[in-house]
């Protein structure tokens, strides 16, 4: 196949504006150009990868199978731009971290600070996103490192334990359970619940597990972060399950009680995963190492 990034870039703007005309405006190309590089991308893969009509554009299967491809590339061509561009600078090095919400939020951040602070000519980006998801990353060769959460299945990868990622139940400062010899999940339902929002992979895992066992939260509010979660919380509004690790470091400011959880999906574990390691740059080892400390 011969595209080039205009080629992909043009298409995925045709897309997002509904419209050749319109895509071809956003991409700086006049309107037959742009129609005849789209028309060359069909003529080179033999397939139709939009339909026309008065009303826009329509992509079919291929165009939509494109479409994530395209968007991919554009992706990685856009960190490695950034990457580059920091080297320029007089970096050392870069590290694309892969990372769950629970380290992102609770393992990392003073990981991160330490880290920086030792190599100031290494720089870090970090991009969220579930374990299953930096799993198919990794494997496909769109990172180097990955910190993910009891993983169903690494395939190929390598993995190296960071540490514990134990689920506990987060409760208001007047209303503990302990007291009440609660510690499983199927003990605590059809009370009020501040959750994640929907669609996080943390509050999907916590759901498809009380689904499973028959327990039903009543949410009166999702929330897109951890600590807003726990203000909530520590304002009485109701309860929560989230990483200890987390709460611990913002039990500070939104002070509540822990009772941990004594199901078995709830002792979670992070991984930091590599297709290998020993094939990492040296700072990129360095940097693991730092880690596992």
């Amino acid at each position: 196949m011969r595209f080039d990034m205009v080629d992909l870039r043009l298409f995925v703007n045709t897309h997002k504006a509904g419209s050749i005309t319109a895509g071809a405006n956003l991409s700086n190309l006049s309107l037959q150009s742009a129609s005849e590089r789209i028309r060359g991308m069909e003529s080179e893969l033999g397939v139709l990868l939009l339909t026309r009509s008065s009303s826009g554009i329509k992509l079919t299967n291929a165009g939509l199978a494109l479409l994530n491809h395209a968007n991919q590339v554009l992706l990685q061509i856009d960190h490695m731009r950034s990457e580059l561009r920091q080297y320029s600078q007089g970096l050392r090095g870069y590290i694309d971290l892969l990372c769950n919400s629970s380290a992102q939020a609770g393992f990392l951040p003073q990981k991160l600070a330490d880290y920086l602070q030792k190599y100031p000519k290494i720089s870090v980006g970090i991009r969220e996103m579930p374990s299953e998801k930096i799993i198919n990353s990794l494997n496909n060769q769109m990172a180097n490192l990955g910190i993910v959460a009891n993983p169903s299945s690494l395939y190929d990868l390598e993995f190296k334990f960071l540490c514990d990622d134990h689920l506990v139940i987060f409760a208001p400062p007047s209303n503990g359970f302990n007291d009440h010899g609660i510690s499983s999940l199927n003990q605590i339902g059809n009370r009020d619940f501040i959750g994640l929002s929907q669609g996080n992979a943390l509050q999907d895992y916590i759901d498809h597990h009380a689904l499973s066992e028959g327990v039903s939260f009543n949410y009166r509010m999702r929330l897109a972060t951890m600590d807003a979660v726990m203000q909530l919380v520590s304002e009485g509004l109701g309860y929560a399950i989230l990483p200890r690790q987390v709460i611990s470091r913002f039990i500070g400011i939104y002070p509540g009680n822990i009772t941990p959880l004594s199901d078995e999906w709830a002792k979670r574990k992070l991984y930091i995963c590599a297709r290998r390691f020993d094939e990492l740059p040296s700072y990129m080892d360095e940097f693991v190492k730092f880690l596992l400390e």
